[in-house]
């Protein structure tokens, strides 16, 4: 197998490599934990991530994601049609996240009796099911837009340490906005889950946008679509709500690709004014 010299330009905020001068090779987003990165490679061709498959559209299109704590490289193998190969090592650049301390903290508010705890496993297990969808659509091609214009309250990465026993890291996008507040769907995609009442997020909906990549919206007082149903961009999904274990009305979103927990912000840009309306 022949291993190629590659060349490398900017395209708009991402990366060009190639095969040969006819067979361009686009990565678009940026080389850093949480990221979702996108891209298209000449048809027929074939994608691993650290030896990590890479599912590719009929067209080249493809996507995937970089968690949390990723490591601080990453391995990009392209094996074209011809079975050319290209192979490039990135850096990936580290996250500072925030980590908050609390101490004194009754241990039955952190801890969830045993009867909860047999909940939330069964729970988790419905939600794991519905993100093992991958679908053959490229809806992820598109500019993801907000589905809920408002202040930003919770960050991706962020932490809080119990009484000295770290908790689960944060790792979706608050938005604060009153009960009833509506939800767009941020890009199109199939609906693979919609719970009114999960014992830790309540009202979780979960959208497919294809090749592993989804959203899950939880903690609604209202989930309006249903499983198996296609949404476009802009479609009114959902209502905000403090169902679950929350401390008051929000909006929390977050992003999987695969296994890999990724951070909503990194496709859609700095929060748009209140003027502009939601999913602008």
């Amino acid at each position: 197998m022949k291993i190629l010299m590659i060349a490398v330009g900017l395209v708009l905020f991402g990366q060009a490599f190639a095969v040969s001068p006819k067979q361009p090779i686009e990565l678009h987003g940026q080389w850093q934990q949480g990221a979702i990165l996108r891209g298209r490679v000449p048809v027929g061709s074939q994608l691993t991530l650290d030896g990590k498959p890479v599912m590719v559209a009929q067209g080249g299109e493809f996507v995937f994601g970089l968690g949390r704590d990723a490591a601080k490289t990453a391995k990009l193998i392209i094996e074209a049609p011809s079975g050319e190969t290209v192979s490039r090592t990135y850096d990936v650049a580290p996250r500072e996240y925030n980590i908050q301390r609390i101490e004194g903290v009754p241990q039955k508010t952190v801890t969830p009796s045993p009867e909860q705890q047999e909940r939330s496993r069964k729970e988790a297990a419905k939600v794991w099911q519905a993100r093992q969808e991958r679908g053959a659509s490229t809806d992820f091609t598109q500019d993801f837009k907000w589905p809920l214009i408002g202040p930003i309250t919770g960050v991706y990465g962020s932490q809080r340490v119990y009484n000295g026993e770290p908790r689960r890291p944060h790792y979706g996008v608050d938005i604060a906005a009153a009960t009833g507040t509506p939800v767009v769907a941020p890009a199109a995609g199939k609906v693979t889950l919609a719970e009114p009442d999960l014992f830790y997020s309540g009202g979780t909906l979960i959208i497919d946008h294809g090749h592993g990549l989804s959203s899950t919206f939880i903690h609604l007082s209202k989930v309006i679509v249903a499983v198996g149903q296609r949404v476009e961009q802009g479609d009114l999904i959902a209502e905000v709500g403090a169902t679950g274990r929350s401390t008051g009305p929000h909006l929390d979103w977050r992003m999987n690709w695969l296994d890999q927990r990724v951070d909503p912000t990194t496709l859609v840009g700095p929060m748009p004014s209140p003027s502009d309306g939601p999913g602008q």
